[in-house]
């Protein structure tokens, strides 16, 4: 309204006034398909960058002289025996094999003078298998891989002096997952295979021009990997293009190599040095390197331990040129095997553990399954992996470490605990294939409500390439970022070792540096390791952070015929672990008996017993005793366990000297029953067969230790059995307890006398033979898929015959004809009852098995009503839906127990024992248990042969209880008869035999004295690995496996005990108990000394008696 002026607005002078030409929109499509041209192998290669990575090469007998030493018989020859002997003259292009042996090279090399002053000088070594370069000292220095894979060695600087030098290549006629034919590496081995050295030269490196590679490959992986509409994802391929057409233009130049890493530095930063990671912007992803080695599995025993070689020797040399690298291993029997066969590795990794940069991880002897070990072995892992960590290096571990076992047992929390690690760290449930676990990282609740920290990588994987799309879904797929946004990130080669590269390093590098320049992209750090990881996340727990809690197992949905694969192998496992505690508690009692002193000739047998059981838990390893490995692996596992046997029946009998028996009695012995079971037994026994001796004696006694067998016609009645054909082929076997009937071969009734109840319902068949199609979808070793249950064929036996009838016990052959090359013959049994002692019905089979993708079962038909059955585990129990109502439910259609299942009512109930079997299932009321599968891969001869099982049906009264537990343990451990030359009465009041029922557990049935072991570091004992303790003790392990608090009276009878401490798995101090010493009345009377202990419902607890 007036007071206008005219206002004069400034023109640019630097935008054109007119168009210089039509400039178009880019084709985002086509502008990233070109992208490829730059780095890949076809028909632009050498237009590209990868012909620049290489400056020059050397090769031929000029430069690299080659000659071979090929070790007969396919044998693993040291570096000492190997270059002893006469190497002959070879060449590139020659094969070598067959598969599994290994061939030795002298390398006599020669760099050229025009390549003396290169930057960068490799020597690159390919035949497609694995090697290990060793100095002309007879040091490893580097693993090779093979195939295209960790190829290359860098070369001293010491070689470039124009002088020939020597150094030797140990070839392994085997590929980084074996030999398996073709590409399916889980098909069985091929014996015949031979490898071709391919390349045997020197390389001078372009460095700049490997820069530019790894720049290229992140960017490139941000324009394809960030989200379409973000200006990042659009920014990054103007680079990547931007980079080519500086590239072209530069004719491919070191000169417009160094102009392109200037682009890529627009975006990247600075990455070429480990400082990339030392900006103090938050880091949420921690980079730890890993090596998983498969202890065996498609190789065996021993190229694993060269395969470790390999392995850590590269990691040492990694860590050297990436001080950002922090490397952790588990499997204290790898460092084992590297202390014992490669010492100045072992010396290497020692020094790297000792500068934080090696980590030992984990705690465990080996990466064990966790379904299949009983209890005390995996304490025993915990026990024997701790003590050889701290007895090397000075540390316990803090994580447990187990990211690629098949389930995990719903007590390792609480043996975790007691083991001294408060962290758990897994992967494998990522592979379920029903269900999707909800959960990254979480608080895991065992059954007595110990807990542990777990954390599940988002990336799920253990062997992470370190690519960009690693790091993303480190966030991406992370489950609990409502409670923590933090991970791992778990990268390197692995399964069959190898372990970071350089490349993953300079990946990683660059990773970071996007995430500095954009926040799309987590940032990652290296430098931290696993446990400074699980510390942050345990100090924002003390802080208040709630995480997520999952109670119970982690079961695996997948790998579920683990539980019964190799059949024999498991068979070996269960004797084995049963010897051990019969040998280690026999051996105690012999070192603390009355008359035991320093000057006898007897020692606790420390280094035999250490030898059985690092033995017994090598073969724990989660792809030798599930079963999933090459045939290989069991030939080796065989003579381990004979070995073990072999070892432990001689210590077995010495301890019995000892104490004054004698395991194979005379004719003129006095005959006794040994009990290793901490409580009463009354049994009819099988006598060996002495002249003048009867079939059967009764052996009955009050606890554990030692009983004159009686003759039959004792006080302690006994009613008799009986049997009879009371229709065509329908038997009849009775005891005062139970009326079997067996109609053609099957159970059609089993009536119990005792509380009037029918068990089978009308109509069904128990003690039916099943046989199921097995094709699981891929891992035939490893899994049955649900749908094998609609493949159900029943077999029906041939032929019956009564082949026992006597008053004490009476048997039913009854034999079945499974195809024409397999068969099975099954003893039905049943014993007269003796006293109140439960009476079961065992079965005894003897199979002859050679089929293909065939899975044999028997099951129970029960007349029993619950929506759960109950399962022993390692000290407890899991209860498992016997129902599909959810997909949950129905996913554990295959489930693992230990020596028993259970189904039972309020008022009733029925429990399956085993000796040697694992899978098991209940469907409704129907129980069946897994007895043998027949997969082809990876061993094309699983399981075929001939097999013993034994099974029982034990009816009961009530719910699940002692009876369950105790017969089971009975079953497993059969009263073993012994001589002794002199009567009970003449021994005195404190010596063997009252010695022998001396330690014990009064007034709680619920609670098991599971094992009895000396002290690992008393003096008499130690074998000082750590620092000795004065005077003698003994190791009592304490379980309630019924799920109750309890407190019971832990008794030691007449034994001189000076203290008493509960103690942790490692047999540290917790609490002294000794002022609660004090005597109270047992069972029969007698005043015993000992101390009233409380266990909580499921707890685990360890005593130490100091004597």
């Amino acid at each position: 309204m007036g007071g206008e002026s005219n206002r004069i607005m400034p023109i640019s002078k630097s935008y054109p006034t007119t168009a210089a030409g039509p400039v178009g929109k880019q084709i985002h499509h086509i502008y990233a398909d070109r992208l490829r041209q730059f780095t890949d192998g076809g028909q632009y290669y050498e237009q590209g960058l990868l012909p620049k990575l290489t400056e020059a090469r050397a090769h031929g007998s000029d430069w690299v002289k080659l000659s071979v030493y090929s070790p007969p018989n396919l044998s693993r020859p040291t570096f000492k025996d190997a270059t002893s002997h006469k190497f002959k003259s070879t060449h590139v292009g020659e094969f070598f094999g067959p598969s599994w042996s290994t061939h030795w090279f002298k390398v006599q090399l020669t760099i050229p003078k025009d390549m003396l002053e290169k930057e960068h000088l490799e020597f690159v070594w390919d035949a497609n298998n694995e090697g290990l370069i060793w100095t002309e000292k007879g040091d490893p220095v580097h693993g090779l891989t093979g195939g295209g894979e960790r190829t290359e060695w860098i070369l001293p600087k010491t070689f470039r002096d124009g002088k020939e030098h020597v150094f030797y290549v140990e070839m392994a006629c085997n590929g980084m997952f074996g030999n398996a034919p073709g590409g399916d590496s889980i098909q069985p081995p091929k014996p015949d295979k031979y490898f071709q050295l391919h390349t045997a030269e020197v390389r001078a490196v372009n460095l700049e021009a490997r820069a530019l590679y790894f720049d290229f490959w992140e960017i490139g992986d941000a324009s394809r990997e960030f989200p379409g509409d973000s200006w990042e994802a659009h920014s990054a391929q103007q680079v990547c293009n931007k980079i080519m057409d500086t590239f072209i233009a530069g004719d491919g130049s070191n000169k417009a190599i160094g102009e392109c890493r200037k682009i890529a530095k627009e975006y990247l930063g600075d990455v070429d040095t480990h400082k990339v990671y030392d900006g103090d912007q938050e880091a949420i992803i921690t980079g730890i390197g890993y090596c998983h080695i498969d202890t065996c599995w498609l190789w065996p025993f021993a190229e694993t331990k060269r395969k470790v070689a390999r392995s850590w020797s590269n990691q040492c040399d990694l860590i050297d040129r990436y001080p950002e690298l922090r490397f952790c291993c588990s499997q204290a029997q790898q460092y084992k095997w590297l202390e014992q066969y490669y010492p100045s590795t072992f010396d290497r990794v020692k020094k790297k553990v000792k500068e934080g940069t090696f980590q030992p991880i984990g705690g465990s002897w080996v990466e064990h399954d966790t379904n299949l070990p009983g209890g005390e072995s995996l304490i025993r892992q915990f026990l024997y992996g701790q003590r050889y960590f701290e007895s090397r290096f000075g540390q316990r571990c803090k994580t447990f470490w187990l990211p690629d076992t098949f389930g995990y047992s719903t007590q390792l929390p609480q043996i975790c605990r007691i083991s001294g690690m408060t962290r758990f760290l897994t992967q494998k449930l990522s592979w379920n294939n029903i269900n999707n676990f909800p959960h990254t990282t979480f608080n895991w609740v065992a059954l007595d409500n110990s807990q542990v920290v777990c954390h599940m990588p988002p990336a799920e994987t253990y062997t992470a390439e370190a690519n960009f799309g690693d790091v993303k879904r480190s966030i991406t797929q992370h489950k609990s970022l409502d409670q923590d946004k933090t991970s791992l990130l778990v990268f390197g080669k692995g399964d069959g070792g190898g372990g970071p590269t350089w490349q993953h390093l300079e990946k990683l590098r660059r990773c970071r540096g996007i995430s500095d320049k954009t926040s799309l992209l987590p940032r990652v750090k290296l430098g931290d390791s696993a446990d400074d990881f699980f510390d942050r996340l345990e100090k924002r727990v003390e802080n208040g952070l709630d995480l997520v809690t999952w109670y119970g197992e982690l079961y695996f949905e997948l790998h579920r015929g683990t539980y019964t694969t190799q059949a024999n192998n498991k068979r070996n496992n269960r004797k084995a672990e049963i010897l051990l505690r019969d040998i280690e508690y026999l051996a105690t009692l012999a070192t603390i008996k009355k008359d035991y002193s320093e000057k006898s000739s007897y020692k606790y047998p420390k280094k035999d017993l250490d030898d059985m059981w690092e033995n017994v838990l090598l073969c724990q390893f989660h792809d030798c005793l599930p079963g999933s490995s090459i045939e290989m692996c069991y030939d080796d596992s065989d003579e381990i366990y004979a070995k073990v046997f072999k070892t432990g029946e001689q210590l077995l009998s010495d301890a019995l000297s000892e104490l004054g028996f004698d395991d194979e009695p005379k004719a003129d012995s006095s005959l006794y029953a040994l009990n290793t079971m901490p409580w009463s037994r009354s049994e009819i026994i099988r006598l060996p067969s002495i002249a003048s001796l009867p079939s059967y004696g009764l052996a009955h006694t009050s606890g554990p230790g030692m009983t004159q067998i009686r003759p039959l016609a004792s006080p302690f009645s006994a009613a008799v059995a009986s049997i009879k054909e009371v229709r065509p082929n329908v038997f009849e076997l009775r005891n005062s307890q139970l009326k079997v009937e067996v109609s053609n071969g099957v159970i059609t009734s089993l009536y119990d006398l005792w509380a009037y109840r029918e068990l089978i319902p009308k109509g069904k068949k128990a003690n039916q033979l099943i046989l199921y199609d097995d094709k699981p979808l891929y891992w035939q070793a490893w899994d049955v898929e649900v749908y094998h249950l609609a493949s159900r064929t029943e077999l029906s036996p041939s032929k019956t015959t009564i082949s026992e009838d006597s008053v004490h016990r009476v048997s039913l052959d009854i034999e079945t004809k499974i195809s024409d090359k397999s068969w099975i013959k099954t003893t039905i049994s049943l014993s007269a009852t003796v006293g109140n002692t439960p009476s079961s019905i065992e079965l005894d089979s003897e199979i002859e098995w050679h089929e293909t993708m065939k899975f044999l079962k028997v099951e129970f038909p029960v007349d029993i009503v619950n929506t759960e059955a109950s399962y022993e585990t390692q000290f407890g129990i899991v209860r498992r839906p016997t129902h599909y109502n959810t997909t949950w439910d129905m996913a554990k259609f295959e489930v693992c127990c230990h020596k028993w299942a259970d189904l039972s009512e309020h008022t009733y109930g029925v429990s399956i024992l085993n000796d040697s079997k694992y899978g098991f299932a209940v469907a409704g009321n129907v129980m069946r248990l897994s007895l043998l599968r027949a997969p082809k891969a990876p061993d094309a001869h699983a399981d075929m042969g001939r097999h013993r099982v034994r099974y029982a049906i034990l009816p009961h009264k009530g719910g699940v209880g002692e009876d369950t537990v105790r017969t089971a343990f009975n079953f497993n451990n059969p009263l073993k008869i012994v001589g002794h030359d002199s009567s009970t009465a003449e021994v005195e009041r404190y010596g063997t035999p009252s010695l022998l029922s001396a330690l014990r557990v009064i007034g709680a049935p619920n609670l098991v004295l599971d094992s009895v072991k000396r002290g690992e570091d008393d003096e008499d004992v130690s074998r000082g690995e750590l620092p000795k303790n004065k005077g003698r003790s003994v190791v009592l392990r304490v379980y309630d496996a019924l799920g109750g608090k309890s407190k019971g009276f832990l008794s030691w009878g007449g034994l001189g005990v000076k203290s008493v401490w509960k103690v942790n798995a490692l047999e540290d101090g917790v609490e002294e108990l000794s002022a609660g010493v004090t005597e109270v009345e047992d069972e029969g009377g007698e005043k015993v000394r000992g101390v009233w202990v409380e266990v909580r419902a499921f707890e685990v607890a360890s005593f130490r008696l100091g004597l």
